[in-house]
């Protein structure tokens, strides 16, 4: 088929996917991107049937001539790090999901978030924490051990991520409007985004659904400028998710026993990779006063990358191989 690919790296996210055929010697021989992976609303099957357009795409960049995607037999390993894959068992799942399409010889399925870190990372040996629509904390070591969480929601003990923060201004901002909580500058700053003159305005628009729900993601950079305005009632919110960043990383470091050790704690997503300073300034004090030996670190390569070099440390292949993959997502 002319698909000499050693690894086919998959970073399957909720909104897009991104998926990489990569060559024994770290070469991308081609990429596609697709919508998101969501087996939970469509299927675990009907989801990967639309993967599987994508896996087709990058096969026919890579010179496959569109042949049939299911049946690939040149291909080392898949590694695949999948979003909706929070627990083992959903790992388990999706493993023998995946493996029934016999796009490679072998299968690893991992949650998403181990490619952040991957990517951020010189070996697979360090801690990452994930900020963007939710917020999520994993670790790993060269032996295989990992340190996670599960990452549910509220039910499992989270609190963060860009949707959680908006509705945490939204409650603090109604109830200063209202009198029944302290002032916030909230109270007009979040309104105000949508050209509304009130929190009632916003209350009401947001029920009706004359402002989509989807669209409350749009607040949590206004919380994070009001904050930097010197709002202390958004300060506060800011204080707290860096507070939360710190325990998750140093629990994670604390189960593969790396706290008191040198190791790479990455931060990602979109809330951390804006680089707010409160929030990065912060983090990183409480991190020097709990892990003093870990060192910090902000990863803005994509994650396809980390998903690929996964693969490549399945197929132990040469550094070379991980610095050449890693110099073409630079």
């Amino acid at each position: 088929m002319g698909v000499t690919a050693s690894v086919l790296a998959i970073d399957a996210g909720n909104s897009k996917t991104d998926v990489a055929l990569v060559g024994a010697d770290g070469s991308v021989l081609a990429s596609a991107r697709g919508g998101g992976f969501q087996p939970p609303y469509v299927g675990v099957e009907a989801a990967f049937d639309a993967l599987a357009s994508t896996v087709g795409e990058a096969l026919e960049r890579a010179g496959a001539g569109g042949a049939a995607v299911d049946g690939i037999g040149g291909i080392e390993h898949v590694s695949a790090c999948l979003a909706n894959a929070d627990l083992p068992v959903e790992e388990e799942q999706l493993t023998a999901a995946l493996r029934g399409r016999g796009w490679g010889r072998t299968v690893e399925v991992r949650n998403d978030t181990f490619a952040i870190l991957r990517a951020g990372v010189d070996e697979p040996r360090g801690v990452a924490v994930v900020c963007g629509a939710g917020i999520n904390c994993v670790g790993m070591l060269p032996d295989g051990r990992t340190a996670r969480f599960p990452a549910i929601g509220k039910i499992s003990g989270d609190w963060g991520g860009g949707a959680g923060l908006a509705e945490e201004a939204l409650w603090f901002a109604a109830r200063a409007e209202d009198g029944r909580g302290e002032p916030t500058e909230l109270a007009r700053a979040l309104p105000a985004h949508f050209g509304l003159d009130s929190m009632y305005a916003l209350i009401e628009a947001l029920h009706l659904g004359r402002i989509p729900a989807g669209r409350k993601h749009e607040l949590t950079p206004v919380l994070f400028a009001t904050g930097a305005a010197g709002d202390p009632v958004a300060g506060a919110i800011v204080d707290r998710l860096a507070d939360e960043v710190v325990a998750m990383s140093t629990v994670a470091l604390g189960r593969l026993g790396l706290l008191d050790e040198e190791a790479p704690v990455v931060l990602g997503g979109s809330v951390l990779a804006a680089r707010h300073p409160r929030l990065g300034g912060r983090i990183a004090e409480l991190l020097s006063a709990r892990a003093p030996k870990a060192t910090l670190s902000v990863v803005t390569s994509p994650p396809v990358l980390g998903a690929a070099l996964l693969g490549l440390d399945h197929v132990a292949a040469p550094a070379e191989a991980r610095e050449r993959v890693r110099a073409h997502y630079a």
